[in-house]
């Protein structure tokens, strides 16, 4: 059976998002429904929000899910923002059998790699891209020639100041250190070229919220990659989730 509508979810810091997902158009047909993130994120608490936000839609099909974390074939790795016990979990078996229905995990800046890729600014660039997404952490998406580098996890890289990129310039070390945006873009910068030594990308996309307010940072950044606004803003982790799961899908058939 092929599956045009999926449901796709984004599991962030702050909120867990949900829409069902026409994968051949890459928009939401639905309003998306967001629910807290619990504290502590959990499995058992995450799993739940995941069911309520399945009952909003009354969704019976295929989910796609979006996570904060590095996932190997469904199998959570790293928690850096959620809660420890997801270590060694099979978010993408415990989910599907709680709902019964088929169910793909990825890490979420991943998912909104695809759904960037696929519909948004990197559509039909064969080149070296990366997208950064920016939030509570930040997620880092590789693509060369058109192909994933899944789990990069570069938010977590040392820059040469000693600091960890999340912890210096995530959009929540703006808000912990109290920065205006010029000062934030400032740091963000470092970032970007640290990340434009180490990899060359020829494109660099900007996602998560501070993209939908370009004017505020702008100004500051210089770095020899083009530099792009995504265009999904923050429905890419949603959207990419369900071409994920729709890719999963497909192959598990």
């Amino acid at each position: 059976m092929a599956y045009k509508e999926i449901l796709g979810i984004d599991f962030g810091g702050s909120g867990i998002k949900g829409a069902p997902v026409d994968t051949k158009k890459g928009v939401l047909t639905a309003e998306r429904h967001r629910i807290v993130t619990p504290e502590p994120a959990s499995p058992e608490s995450v799993v739940e929000v995941i069911e309520q936000i399945a009952d909003h839609f009354n969704w019976t099909g295929p989910i796609g899910i979006g996570f904060p974390a590095a996932v190997q074939n469904g199998v959570v790795k790293t928690a850096s923002n959620i809660d420890k016990k997801w270590i060694g979990v099979n978010a993408q078996n415990i989910v599907s059998e709680r709902l019964n229905v088929p169910v793909c995990v990825v890490n979420d800046a991943d998912a909104a790699g695809f759904a960037e890729m696929k519909f948004g600014r990197g559509k039909k660039h064969m080149g070296t891209v990366l997208l950064i997404t920016i939030g509570t952490g930040i997620g880092t998406v590789l693509f060369s020639g058109g192909e994933l580098v899944a789990n990069t996890e570069l938010g977590h890289l040392y820059l040469n100041n000693g600091r960890e990129a999340e912890e210096f310039a995530a959009d929540s070390a703006r808000q912990r250190d109290e920065l205006d945006w010029t000062e934030w873009g400032t740091r963000f910068n470092v970032y970007l070229n640290e990340m434009h030594k180490l990899f060359w990308p020829e494109l660099i996309i900007v996602g998560g919220g501070v993209s939908k307010k370009p004017e505020k940072f702008i100004h500051t950044i210089d770095v020899p990659s083009e530099i792009v606004m995504a265009k999904l803003k923050n429905e890419a982790g949603i959207i990419g989730a369900a071409l994920a799961a729709r890719k999963f899908v497909k192959k598990s058939r």
